[in-house]
């Protein structure tokens, strides 16, 4: 059987998240029907992480395993032809036995997106979190350096989470002002359920003055950890 990488772009405002749920249409639902439709084959879809609902990617890779004979420049124009406009592969690649989209990843990077103005948007509102006032970016930056390391983020994860290891490696952090837009992004080898999202709002309220640096230290349940085993 080959297996095939897909590298994925979606707006995912419509959507449960990336994983197949019995609550919502999701995007690997959506992309495993076109892979049927153009091989004739139930195939599943493996992504090298989970989105939550409403969020989107850009470079977002996939596997599969087919029979199919698809020549691999084909194969995103044959996918796109059975996708909503709001969801395309990019790009296809044959790839070498074993390789796993999520077990080969390397590193993930998850960007978020602050809309700083007195006035709402309705073109900014899928897009970013609407904050009505400035927050002070030096403490925000002084709490994204916290996030930086091989850390324990128990208590940086939602109720649903059904991991037992809760530490994770965060490479780095990074807050850029562009006018009005803020954009806080993280890189690393992976994160917890709405992880992101948390750090984020942990972020924001220091930036707000409604939490001090140190609350936040003493979130991330002590010192950095060394030599984890993941």
């Amino acid at each position: 059987m080959r297996t095939v990488k897909l590298t994925i772009e979606y707006e995912g405002t419509l959507y449960c998240g990336w994983q197949v749920q019995p609550n919502g249409v999701s995007i690997q639902e959506k992309i495993m029907e076109a892979i049927f439709r153009i091989t004739g084959e139930q195939t599943t879809l493996h992504g090298s992480g989970r989105t939550d609902a409403g969020v989107h990617a850009k470079g977002q890779c996939a596997s599969f395993k087919t029979n199919s004979n698809i020549p691999i420049h084909r194969i995103p124009r044959a996918l796109n032809t059975y996708l909503p406009e709001d969801i395309a592969v990019i790009a296809a690649e044959d790839k070498e036995e074993g390789f796993h989209a999520r077990y080969s990843a390397i590193g993930k990077k998850y960007s978020y997106q602050l809309y700083i103005n007195p006035h709402r948007s309705p073109l900014k509102r899928l897009y970013s979190w609407h904050l009505r006032q400035m927050p002070d970016i030096d403490r925000m930056r002084q709490t994204l350096s916290l996030f930086q390391g091989t850390r324990d983020f128990a208590s940086f994860r939602a109720s649903r989470s059904d991991v037992s290891d809760t530490v994770r490696s965060i490479w780095t952090t990074e807050l850029v002002m562009n006018g009005d837009i803020c954009r806080i992004s993280f890189e690393g080898n992976g994160f917890l359920y709405k992880m992101v999202r948390m750090l984020v709002a942990a972020t924001v309220e220091v930036g707000l003055n409604r939490k001090n640096v140190a609350d936040i230290e003493e979130r991330l349940c002590g010192k950095e950890i060394k030599d984890h085993k993941y």
